[in-house]
């Protein structure tokens, strides 16, 4: 008898390790918060991708899978750049609220992750990042649609979020349009600055660094 293994594609396998993560880690738990988001989009791409939405499925599937890799080397190897530990420092803080851990983690990952992701999938796939822009922009579609989901689910009801409320604020000062473009901006650098590799190497430090800060300022502690 054929085993259903050998039918699983590599996002597939994806959302396996991720179904793993969530078994294993407590609901409060940081992490948790994040992964719960992250393998809503991933069972969304993957979805996506039974339906054939993706103009180019491998070059979909190649994005996602390099994408995912990132997440889930932090998730499972607590192998954590600049972006990643302030979640990781964080995520047991009662004065922390889940909103904020998710919106952390997004901003880690789209910041960070995805610009790496993208220069990744065009070595492997021997192309431009112009050739992926379809698919980075289905992708961040459905991050977006994720990002109100959760906005939603795991913002305060409008009698508890006051405008004086300082997560009102920590709120206003993150924007996924806003982080988007900023990747895409930094994915076509670094695949400009791929023969320069010193350069490239500064480039990606002070990006991770920089997107570091802003995930600190997301999980800044609250009153209850």
């Amino acid at each position: 008898m054929v085993q259903w293994e050998q039918f699983t594609t590599p996002v597939d396998q994806v959302v396996s390790r991720m179904r793993a993560l969530e078994a294993h880690l407590p609901p409060r738990d940081g992490l948790a918060v994040f992964n719960r988001v992250y393998l809503a989009v991933t069972e969304a791409v993957d979805h996506r991708l039974e339906r054939g939405v993706f103009p180019d499925p491998q070059a979909a599937i190649t994005l996602d899978v390099r994408f995912a890799e990132l997440y889930l080397r932090v998730a499972e190897e607590d192998h954590a750049p600049s972006c990643w530990r302030p979640l990781l420092q964080f995520r047991h803080h009662p004065g922390v609220r889940p909103l904020q851990f998710a919106l952390a983690g997004i901003n880690a990952h789209i910041g960070h992750d995805l610009a790496l992701a993208v220069v990744d999938a065009c070595r492997t796939l021997d192309c431009e990042p112009a050739d992926l822009e379809d698919e980075f922009e289905h992708v961040g579609d459905l991050l977006v649609s994720l990002e109100e989901r959760i906005r939603e689910e795991l913002m305060p009801g409008p009698d508890l979020l006051q405008i004086a409320d300082p997560l009102t604020h920590l709120l206003g000062s993150w924007s996924m349009d806003r982080a988007r473009a900023a990747t895409w901006s930094a994915a076509r650098a670094l695949w400009a600055l791929r023969r320069l590799p010193d350069v490239a190497e500064e480039f990606t430090d002070r990006l991770d660094a920089a997107v570091g800060f802003a995930s600190r300022m997301l999980l800044t502690p609250l009153p209850d």
